[in-house]
């Protein structure tokens, strides 16, 4: 467990992700222990980590943003003969374990948050708080980005998307709205898109608690990345290569993601490969929340391979 000045220090020196505690808790790391985090972002989970598996334990930290790998090596850069930074997708978690030459592994982590890093840069089109390219893919050498599908998918195919990936109520009228508007010009920046959306919902539907383009931006942002298939695939693909006793950790932020990992584990327990040991998720302290207000939708769960 982080002890009190452990935990004071990280947030003197670094960002603290979420759920950082519960995650060192309920990971049971230990020295010599192989660890993946299949979503290393800019390292704040690792850090933790390899404090633990020191001396003799070997993290593979997996991203498909460049830009967060990059600031993640510098940052462990003190780790750098007990850790491994793979440029790739989580979905191809079998390949890259077996490329490492690494047989089983005793923890993994999946923190499925779309980071801050990316969310306040302008220019990666993921928030339409910031007017931005409307881009939000998190691998930026893909080839398909959140404007072809708003300026090329049929109405049909958007009201579909809007309604599977952001359970948008408003996704029949909201389609509607896009095609037109686009009949006028491309829609090509994360206002733009976010205007008419406002526009497009009746007009008492216009302003409550949350932005109504957030489930927009989260449909296009999920069907852009493929996020809840490759976290299906990611996860079917995970129970095979842990050591018995390994435990699997999962952090997700909406519901979409949560019924996936939720059925994957109940799906594993009834094959006998797994134990749930968290039977209903966990979420952040109140502490946790009023220090980071952006974790209060998190959902823990954890499995460990039997």
């Amino acid at each position: 467990m982080l002890d009190a000045l452990e935990l004071e220090e990280m947030k003197t020196k670094y960002h603290i992700p979420v759920m950082l505690r519960e995650v060192i808790d309920y990971l049971d790391l230990a020295p010599g222990k192989v660890v993946v985090d299949a979503t290393l972002g800019t390292g704040g989970h690792s850090l933790a980590i390899l404090e633990k598996i020191a001396p003799g334990g070997r993290l593979i930290g997996i991203d498909r943003d460049e830009e967060s790998l990059k600031i993640a090596k510098e940052r462990l850069a003190k780790f750098k003969n007990s850790a491994e930074f793979v440029y790739g997708n989580f979905v191809d978690i079998d390949k890259i374990i077996g490329n490492l030459k690494v047989k089983k592994i005793d923890a993994i982590l999946f923190d499925l948050g779309v980071s801050s890093l990316q969310l306040e840069n302008p220019e990666r089109g993921f928030s339409f708080q910031n007017e931005g390219p409307l881009d939000m893919r998190l691998d930026r050498n893909s080839y398909i980005s959140a404007y072809d599908l708003v300026n090329n998918l049929n109405e049909e195919e958007i009201s579909t998307l809007l309604r599977n990936f952001g359970e948008e109520r408003w996704h029949n009228r909201i389609a509607r709205y896009l095609v037109r508007e686009r009949q006028k010009h491309p829609i090509s920046t994360t206002r733009e898109l976010s205007e008419v959306v406002i526009r497009a919902l009746p007009y008492k539907h216009r302003y409550y608690r949350i932005h109504p383009a957030t489930r927009t931006f989260q449909a296009v942002r999920i069907a852009v990345n493929r996020e809840l298939e490759t976290l299906q695939a990611a996860l079917e693909k995970t129970v095979g290569l842990l050591n018995k006793k390994a435990r699997i950790c999962v952090i997700s932020f909406h519901s979409l993601e949560d019924r996936i990992v939720k059925f994957s584990f109940r799906g594993g327990a009834s094959a006998g490969l797994i134990k749930i040991i968290t039977p209903k998720p966990l979420g952040p302290k109140e502490d946790e929340i009023a220090e980071n207000p952006s974790s209060r939708s998190a959902k823990f769960r954890v499995g460990e391979r039997v």
